[in-house]
């Protein structure tokens, strides 16, 4: 059975099932295109010359577009665990299967069917994104016997928070960018909650109290110690700090009143990307295990409705998937040979030129899922000096507080942090054992780092490993290849303008490495 999901709207894409195993999963803001895009032609042609015959369901996941004067559903609409809709319907002349579920079941089917091949009488999923947020308690067969509402708009109240504090939005009328959520979490680990007065945690208690954050009731907050101080100052750090500490606290306290303790918890939604909120619920003995998918915010949406389509047409909610099943590298260009050197990968000689200082844009096989680069779309660099970490947001033009994350080779984790536990797609915070890699480690001395396995990663744990053999330890800077605001980069074109207008001296694609003349 061939399954084509859609998730329509903002952080568009198509993902495509056959006989149980994800084939395709097509984000439309990669290939550099605009962070968050809805689905794009572009994206249909992409997976029509990729799939080799006509899908038998076409998945329409739910959503609610502005249409007039009020929001109307697409398809099965934006909440709700309701039954999803089959019909019957022509395809390019073809009959196929349609069907829809709603967003928050794309969520949940997306948490359920991509956790490991489990059976469980009951289990529960966390939706926590930028509307939803409940926890939804599921039998044996799926259905949802329960759902816990907990705290509408999480996300886009966490969101809200650092609105508060920037000067230049405005105090009505607006809606938080989607990844004020992002810059806030860098931004509370230079808090401190228990430094917050009571002011402060007044007013954050008032964040968690309003109504709605669409739009963001900001001139509510003008009294707030926080509202215009900007996002950097101490005001702001702590009450970030505080947020991130009552929400977690809110929905673990709803956890054990309504949950029965013992059960594997799923999670779906963006608040998922929170490696903080990550790791404490991986600490809580309240749940016997916890599985996030690394794509777990909207971008695994059109996953989350194939893998529901699968359950209602076979009874097996399963996918075997891989981190990358995006599409495979451009070749539209050739470096220009009289500034580019095109050489053999040579992992031991570039171990070496990254020890001394290079920064080298990293190219292998297909892109990743999900909005984090875990070694296919990669900028690397070495771990040691906070200057690294600083250059690397230069010319990523992000800004100065926002950390940058390791990926390190799995027989090095246990010697460079405290905890030791594979972490492949780059979801927990851990705690570093010593001060020696300042590019990687956040104020609070936590990392968010990628855990790298030989037969995961062959290209990556290989170049690991050469770096180990200079430097002790297999670990280096990994942040995303990608130019401001847009989705990775996937073509030799791109790749070429990246590296030239940010000063990189070295490009590596697959076993080719492409050395700037005279660096």
């Amino acid at each position: 059975m061939l399954v084509m999901g859609i998730k329509p709207g903002h952080d568009g894409s198509l993902a495509v099932i056959e006989d149980g195993r994800l084939v395709l999963s097509l984000e439309s803001e990669k290939d550099s295109f605009p962070r968050h895009a809805e689905v794009t032609p572009m994206t249909f042609l992409d997976v029509a010359e990729r799939v080799g015959r006509m899908p038998d369901v076409v998945a329409l996941g739910g959503w609610e577009a502005t249409g007039g004067a009020t929001h109307r559903p697409v398809g099965a609409g934006y909440d709700g665990t309701a039954p999803p809709e089959l019909r019957k319907m022509r395809f390019l002349g073809e009959q196929v299967t349609h069907f829809s579920s709603s967003h928050v079941r794309s969520h949940i089917m997306s948490a359920v069917g991509m956790a490991p091949r489990e059976y469980h009488s009951q289990q529960a999923v966390l939706v926590w994104e930028g509307v939803v947020g409940s926890f939804y308690l599921l039998d044996g067969s799926l259905t949802v016997v329960r759902e816990i509402p907990v705290l509408s708009e999480p996300g886009a109240r966490y969101a809200f928070l650092f609105a508060i504090a920037d000067p230049t939005f405005p105090d009505s009328g607006a809606v938080p960018d989607l990844d004020f959520s992002g810059k806030l979490m860098a931004l509370a680990s230079y808090g401190d909650a228990d430094a917050a007065d009571a002011r402060t945690a007044e007013a954050v208690e008032r964040v968690l109290d309003v109504d709605t954050i669409y739009p963001a009731p900001k001139d509510l907050f003008r009294g707030a110690p926080f509202h215009n101080t900007g996002v950097t100052a101490p005001e702001a750090v702590n009450a970030a700090a505080l947020l991130n500490r009552r929400i977690f606290e809110v929905f673990a306290e709803a956890a054990e009143r309504h949950l029965p303790p013992g059960l594997p918890l799923r999670i779906a939604g963006g608040c998922g990307l929170n490696c903080d909120w990550n790791t404490l619920w991986r600490r809580s003995s309240f749940f016997s295990s916890v599985f996030v998918p690394p794509c777990t915010n909207d971008s695994g949406s059109a996953i989350g409705t194939a893998i529901d389509a699968q359950y209602a047409m076979t009874g097996d909610p399963f996918v075997d998937w891989e981190a990358d099943s995006g599409l495979e590298f451009v070749r539209d260009a050739e470096p220009d040979p009289g500034r580019w050197e095109r050489l053999p990968l040579d992992h031991g000689e570039l171990s070496r030129l990254i020890g001394g200082g290079h920064v080298v844009a990293w190219v292998q096989g297909r892109w990743e899922i999900g909005p984090r680069a875990l070694g296919h779309r990669s900028i690397l660099a070495e771990p040691f000096a906070a200057a690294t970490r600083d250059r690397l947001n230069t010319i990523k033009k992000r800004e100065d507080y926002r950390p940058i994350a390791p990926c390190c080779r799995i027989e090095d984790v246990g010697k460079v942090f405290e905890e030791d536990f594979p972490d492949p797609h780059m979801l927990y915070f851990r705690t570093l054992r010593s001060s020696d890699f300042a590019a990687v480690t956040h104020v609070d001395g936590s990392a968010r780092a990628q855990t790298v396995e030989p037969a995961q990663n062959p290209p990556l744990h290989a170049l690991l490993s050469a770096f180990a053999d200079r430097h002790g330890v297999g670990m280096l800077c990994n942040t995303s290849l990608n130019f401001k605001a847009r989705g990775f980069v996937n073509r030799m074109s791109d790749l070429v303008d990246f590296c030239e207008a940010h000063g990189l001296d070295d490009m590596v694609v697959d076993d080719v490495w492409f050395r700037r003349r005279g660096a």
